[in-house]
């Protein structure tokens, strides 16, 4: 390492001192014989002096310059980053290793043994020869050192732990040691216990080998700076070349006497000449071209959008295009223009423009210019409109479509069932205004919103009769009906100016949808060729208005059925607490759906679903399946059994459509569904093709939780599903949530897995915060596919409302258990429940010795107002209530059980099946009539399962 650093000293006078002096005396002699260059005879130097004068020499000079500079700033940022890395490298190089042997078996009994420095510093040592740390030393907690590369430090003491660091935690800093500045981390060692520390590893690398490596690779980083100079410098002489070629290598002088003589020629020519750069800006204009143009006096270099030019004009000037004797209305003139590039065989950088005056042609080049805004409008409404599937919106269109270019003011009237997406009986007298669009006096037209009466003279109500449009040129000849219709308005219209009307109907389908209405008051009046031309706009954006209209119709169809099939309110439940978000997508309403399910035993199933598509289909076979997890919920499976049952019924529904609808299948729907328990807090998760729920703990930390994946529902093959089981914290969020939450056309899923987690990351928010936040930070501007949001913070049931027995396989520890129940009641003030709970829990339990395997065990939950029981065995024989007969001498016991609770059923588990109860606390309890406590009581003993 000595010897690269003196490399580097010996390098370092050679560049910063040696390569000075040589630029300086080359420069010194010259700026004192500068003043003097005219008066010396001709030379060498004096014939170099134009080649430098010249535009081409200065820029080379300039650019060379600054590339010295950009390649000297370069260089030194790469020492300076290469300096960096190789800190960083110690910093992770040091921390490994201390760790590493902190960790390493041995270190801690050594440490603790009698003689650590016997047994620490070969290893010591070792570690050092093989990591490239330029020492390993530990060190008892008092700071004497056990190791050291230099066996005389060895048991001499550190002075002070590492200032800015905490002696319980591993920390890395830069320090003054006695091997010099060097990059150390100091690692303690925790006992087995993990409180008591017995020592310290401390390993450090030196600045002086951080520098040593850094000038090692000095050499190639200025040797890459240099060839970076290097090839700058080419290009520059490139760039230099390319000018000079371009200029001639003409000086400034020369260039003023080229530009005088062509400003001459071309301001004597009887024709207007206009030069027009790469960028449109103007850079030459003759007298000709001002004055038939009437260019400001400051036209030069500036945009030819900047002249006050029409915009056509200006379009045309600057599109840099060969033209050809093309006719053009500017102003009051008809200028015939040609355009040509500046360099036809390349790129244009420019163009040149000559315009003669053509104002006798103007008749003929006024009608050819409406015929060709005219099919240019009609082209520009067949895209403008019918943009959306609305109806309104689409009657928007085109009445911004009409106004300016055809039309000062333009309204659109519907009939109300166009509307809401039904069709019309017929075109009656009574239109709603849903577009106004036009100068300012369109705002005394009626309204938008307004449903609007018009009398049987008006042209709307002539045109809907007729079927064709109508045509009133003259406003004031003609005002009866405008007065008959509405007085106020007709005069405050015939005030603002408006002169012509043309009235045409929507037709699409031999159907009258509604009327546009086309008003004419600084433009001349409409005559018969714009009447056809009415027609054959309307015409265009009726058949938009229908899509429109039949799209809404099944749109309003598909979300009612949607909305009609989704919960309109969640369960209020002991388990969790719930909010949740259901959003239909613009393009139409889809499948998605969600779910809030009471289960027994103060349980509860979170559900949320999605059918791939949108419409009706989608809206009916989300009900379909929504339908069927509610059906097997009451069974009480298991998640992955659930939908083990649900993908069956899918692939069943799919193998009738193909058949019946031409392969509309289900095929693409997902699910998820969790069981959560708030007495023991564990959740049980399953999904089918469905995104991974979030879990959102009560500090704000957000996880995506591992529930394993299964394929789409009805593309399992039979395959079994497969179960995640975690216990959540009280008071933490489960968020599920269909895929139109993260995925859309601008991103993919995890883009949007990582903006929920941003917003989901907030601690103490209530499920309708979480919601709205997520809303507010992932919602698209235009939706294409349905999102459903489901948020549950999970709740515990409070210790004390739940009581649990082991019961040994006795019959005879029943009498003891029916006491310690009583005596449960008592302490929850439900003494009135004690007798027909008493029955219940003598009959489940009895049966379960009799008849059920151990391990058997009761609990009893008070869940707000309601006292469930659950009686669990290891057997998986299931029960069932039948009425016994007069001479049975059991088989009563279950139905006893039947008509003293309010529910009950059987749910099984991996090792058995547990039989449930519920009995309300808000009614009384069950008094069993003409029933005494004797008959009751045999009843128990021969209750059969």
């Amino acid at each position: 390492m000595a010897r690269h650093l003196g490399r580097l000293s010996a390098f370092r006078p050679h560049a910063h001192g040696g390569g000075r002096p040589r630029r300086a005396s080359r420069r010194g002699g010259e700026p004192e014989s500068q003043p003097e260059a005219d008066v010396r005879p001709p030379g060498r130097r004096r014939q170099a002096l134009p080649r430098v004068r010249s535009l081409a020499g200065q820029v080379f000079l300039l650019q060379l310059v600054i590339m010295v500079l950009f390649a000297a700033a370069a260089g030194g940022a790469l020492v300076v980053q290469a300096r960096n890395s190789k800190m960083q490298e110690a910093r992770q190089l040091s921390m490994g290793v201390a760790q590493s042997f902190a960790r390493a078996p041995g270190t801690l009994a050594a440490m603790k043994s009698g003689e650590p420095t016997k047994l620490l510093q070969p290893r010591a040592e070792d570690t050092r020869r093989n990591t490239g740390v330029d020492y390993v030393v530990a060190f008892d907690p008092q700071g004497f050192r056990w190791t050291h590369p230099d066996p005389k430090l060895i048991g001499k003491h550190i002075f002070a732990l590492r200032e800015g660091g905490a002696a319980d935690r591993p920390f890395t800093k830069t320090f003054e040691g006695s091997l010099g500045l060097a990059v150390d981390t100091t690692v303690p060692v925790y006992d087995t216990n993990r409180i008591t520390i017995v020592g310290f590893v401390s390993v450090g690398v030196t600045v002086a080998s951080v520098d040593d490596v850094v000038q090692d690779q000095l050499p190639q980083l200025l040797g890459f700076a240099g060839a970076a100079l290097a090839v700058a410098a080419i290009g520059t002489a490139l760039v230099s070349w390319r000018l000079r070629r371009q200029t001639r290598a003409l000086d400034p002088s020369g260039m003023t006497r080229m530009y005088e003589h062509h400003d001459a020629v071309l301001h004597a020519v009887r024709e207007g000449v206009v030069i027009i750069g790469g960028d449109a800006r103007l850079l030459l204009a003759n007298d000709e071209a001002r004055r038939l143009l009437d260019l400001p006096a400051d036209a030069e270099e500036r945009g030819v959008t900047e002249l006050g030019l029409a915009a056509d004009t200006a379009e045309l000037l600057g599109s840099g295009r060969t033209v050809t004797d093309v006719v053009h209305l500017a102003g009051d003139r008809l200028l015939a223009v040609n355009i040509r590039p500046v360099d036809p065989g390349s790129r244009p950088a420019g163009s040149v423009v000559t315009l003669r005056d053509t104002t006798e042609l103007r008749a003929l080049a006024g009608r050819a210019e409406v015929a060709r805004g005219r099919l240019g409008l009609l082209y520009e409404a067949g895209i403008r409109i019918g943009t959306t599937l609305d109806v309104v919106r689409t009657a928007q269109e085109l009445a911004e479509v009409a106004v300016p270019r055809f039309a000062d003011a333009a309204t659109v009237d519907l009939l109300d069932p166009i509307l809401r997406g039904a069709v019309s009986g017929g075109p009656g007298p009574e239109m709603r205004r849903v577009a106004v669009h036009g100068v300012d006096g369109a705002r005394a037209l009626y309204p938008v919103g307004e449903l609007i009466r018009f009398v049987p003279a008006s042209p709307v109500a002539v045109s809907a009769e007729r079927g064709r449009g109508v045509l009133d040129a003259d406003l004031t000849a003609s005002s009866k009906w405008m007065t008959a219709q509405d007085p106020e308005r007709a005069r405050r219209l015939l005030a603002l100016g408006f002169h012509s009307l043309i009235t045409v109907p929507l037709q699409a389908r031999g159907l009258v949808l509604g009327m546009a209405s086309f008003w004419r008051s600084d433009a001349v009046p409409f005559g018969g060729e714009d009447l056809a031309f009415a027609e054959e706009l309307a015409a265009r954006a009726a058949v938009a208005v229908d899509n429109a209209r039949r799209y809404t119709r099944e749109h309003t169809l598909a979300e009612t059925l949607q909305r009609s099939l989704l919960p309109s309110s969640l369960p209020d439940h002991s388990a969790v607490e719930v909010a949740h978000r259901y959003l239909p997508a613009l393009e139409g309403v889809g499948g998605d759906w969600f779910d809030v399910i009471p289960l027994p035993g103060a349980r509860v199933a979170l559900v949320v679903g999605d059918v791939v598509g949108h419409g009706l289909h989608a809206a009916a076979t989300m009900g379909q399946l929504r339908t069927a997890v509610h059906n097997f919920s009451a069974l009480d499976l298991p998640p992955d059994e659930l939908l083990g049952h649900l993908d069956e019924l899918v692939a069943r529904i799919d193998s009738d459509e193909n058949v019946e609808r031409d392969n509309e299948s289900v095929s693409g729907a997902t699910c998820l569904y969790a069981i959560y328990d708030p007495a023991s807090g564990r959740c049980a998760l399953a999904r089918s093709g469905h995104p991974e729920p979030a879990l959102v703990h009560p500090d704000g930390t957000v996880e995506y939780l591992r529930v394993p994946g299964s394929p789409p529902l009805g593309l399992g093959g039979g395959l079994p599903f497969e179960t995640a089981e975690l216990t959540l914290p009280e008071g933490s969020r489960l968020v599920l949530y269909t895929d139109g939450l993260i995925e859309d056309r601008e991103h993919g899923p995890d883009t949007g897995l990582e903006g929920l987690r941003h917003a989901l990351a907030h601690p103490d928010r209530t499920p309708e915060e979480t919601c709205q936040d997520v809303l507010d930070a992932m919602l698209p501007a235009r939706s294409s596919d349905d999102i459903a949001l489901l948020v549950a913070r999970t709740r515990l049931l409070d210790p004390t409302h739940v009581g649990e027995w082991d019961v040994p396989g006795d019959p005879a520890v029943v009498a003891g258990i029916r006491s310690d129940v009583a005596r449960r009641l008592e302490s929850w003030a439900l003494e009135e429940m004690a007798f027909t709970t008493e029955l219940i829990i003598s009959e489940l339990v009895t049966n379960a010795i009799r008849y059920g395997t151990e391990p058997i065990r009761l609990r009893l939950v008070h869940d707000r107002d309601s006292l469930i029981c659950e009686v669990a065995d290891g057997s998986s024989t299931s029960p069932h209530l039948r009425r016994a007969a007069a001479t049975d001498e059991g088989g009563r016991g279950l139905f006893l059980v039947a008509q003293f609770a309010q529910r009950w059923g059987t749910r099984y588990t991996a090792r058995g099946k547990v039989i449930w109860t519920e009995q309300s606390t808000q009614s009384g309890p069950a008094d069993p009539e003409d029933v005494s406590a004797e008959a009751l009581l045999d009843q128990w003993e021969d209750a059969a399962w």
